[in-house]
């Protein structure tokens, strides 16, 4: 790329000075602070957790690695750091590891400006070629990493294989005046991690016995599972020693944050189709799902939900809604709550089950969290609401044969006649005026969330009914029968019904 100065010699009569690769984005990062710009776009609920430990690391010059389970912006954060790097820098054209003309590394650019003199030929390399990303893996090996000798180029140029001009170079020293970033550290071999700290502790190597000095200029930060990384034998102590900083990401805190994050990152404005129109209380769902995946203990805290569960599941949500818009000829595409069953294949991919999850099976456990999460943010929505009426129209024997097929003039159609529902589709916050897929996609939220509250029932065909309410049910503190204490799952212990 072309920059403002093609030699040598214009850069030093030009008086430039460049700077070590964590002083750059130390003063970018100071530049950003002082105008108030954002640090991290896109970044949604880590302003008081997670970035201020990272501006801090980052002032501090520090090498750092990011804890955290799987979806929580790792690798996105570790990205956004390109945009504290200088727009362009001057290289030595031709150099393998990027080397900085006025102060040279390897020995071959020491050589060409001893011989060429002012005359030498600079390139100029943008910000996003200086960040190398590696996922670690068992097989990687330190030449990967750090390099090889190559016996060819000696044999070319008549060298000892011990001198630094034989060596072909890996991905680190490809990095240098950059920054490199190694996803999951702990799946690294113990001998490649010596490697890693060793080549930046001390600036050498030894590469098949032969010393290799490489005093590298780059920013080395890591992402890792918590519990790998603490687990005994899988980070040597030396390196988790050299490590500056260990910052924990979390997931969203609220649902307000998750929301924000899935409004981001899913595809919903699909252009060329029919338009799409997401209730706020169907997102709400979508998110509450997530949440009260995490806190299930049919599902491993360890491998965590990740954040991709709320963004593809509103995916398929949308897209089941989008199916029935086009084949009943809808004006508008509106999910309801009832279109997240359509959206099972997404969500049993996004967690892994404990014992007492695998003998319910993961779709089981997915439907228990949709009714779960419908029952929540209906509650939060419709808290001191009264549905009696409605459940009263269902008691007197009313039965509603819907599905998330049924088109929405049928929906508001067949609900007519239920005494109170008109008045609940108001407070969802869908107006009197609405088109029919906004009030049918209010009447299914309000359907599926008494369903979930267990005042009225679904049957198999997904038509509502009144609620099946058994005498050992309504007494409630009649406990299980000795032989269902002893079925799989209940672990001996006295449950009740509730």
């Amino acid at each position: 790329m072309t920059g403002p100065f093609q030699t040598l010699g214009a850069l030093r009569h030009s008086g430039a000075v460049t700077r070590p690769v964590k002083q750059e984005i130390r003063d970018n990062l100071v530049r950003k602070l002082q105008a108030g710009d954002p640090l991290f776009p896109g970044i949604v609920g880590y302003d008081e957790t997670v970035i201020p430990q990272l501006v801090n690391a980052i002032l501090s010059r520090h090498n750092f690695i990011l804890l955290g389970l799987r979806g929580q912006a790792k690798s996105r954060i570790l990205r956004g750091l390109v945009d504290l790097l200088d727009p362009l820098v001057p290289v030595v054209a031709g150099c393998e590891i990027h080397d900085n003309p006025l102060a040279p590394l390897c020995g071959a650019c020491r050589a060409r400006i001893a011989a060429e003199g002012d005359g030498l030929p600079l390139d100029w390399m943008p910000r996003e070629a200086r960040f190398v990303e590696k996922l670690a893996t068992p097989d990687v090996t330190i030449a990967d990493m750090v390099g090889d000798i190559d016996p060819i180029k000696a044999a070319h140029g008549g060298l000892n294989l011990s001198d630094e001009l034989t060596m072909h170079y890996g991905l680190l020293p490809r990095a240098n005046r950059g920054i490199f970033a190694v996803n999951e550290l702990p799946d690294l071999a113990g001998k490649i991690q010596v490697g890693l700290f060793n080549i930046l502790q001390e600036g050498d190597v030894q590469i098949k016995g032969y010393p290799v000095r490489l005093r590298l200029d780059v920013l080395l930060v890591f992402t890792a599972n918590p519990e790998d990384y603490t687990a005994r034998g899988k980070i040597i102590t030396p390196l988790k020693d050299r490590i500056g900083s260990e910052i924990r990401t979390h997931y969203p805190q609220t649902r307000e944050n998750a929301m924000t994050i899935t409004t981001q990152e899913a595809w919903t404005s699909r252009a060329g189709g029919v338009p799409v129109e997401i209730p706020s209380f169907v997102r709400e769902v979508v998110e509450e799902v997530a949440f009260q995946a995490r806190t299930d203990r049919r599902i491993d805290k360890r491998s965590g939900v990740s954040q991709r569960l709320p963004i593809t599941t509103l995916e398929l949500v949308v897209s089941n809604a989008e199916r029935r818009a086009l084949q009943n000829g809808e004006p508008v595409v509106v999910p309801r709550v009832t279109d997240l069953y359509a959206a099972l294949p997404s969500i049993t991919g996004k967690f892994e089950l404990e014992y007492e999850g695998e003998l319910r099976g993961a779709e089981q456990v997915a439907r228990d969290l949709i009714r779960a999460a419908v029952g929540t943010v209906f509650t939060d929505r419709f808290d001191g609401a009264d549905t009696k009426t409605v459940v009263e129209w269902f008691d007197l024997g009313g039965v509603l044969p819907l599905t998330d097929t049924t088109p929405a003039e049928q929906v508001v159609g067949e609900t007519r006649g239920v005494q109170g529902l008109a008045d609940l589709t108001a407070r969802a916050g869908v107006l009197p005026d609405a088109a029919a897929p906004w009030h049918a996609a209010a009447i299914d939220f309000i359907l599926d969330g008494l369903y979930a509250q267990k005042k009225i029932s679904r049957s198999e065909d997904r038509s509502y009914v009144a609620a099946e309410v058994s005498p050992r049910r309504a007494r409630r503190e009649e406990p299980l029968l000795e032989e269902e204490l002893r079925m799989p799952g209940m672990g001996g212990k006295k449950k009740y019904y509730n």
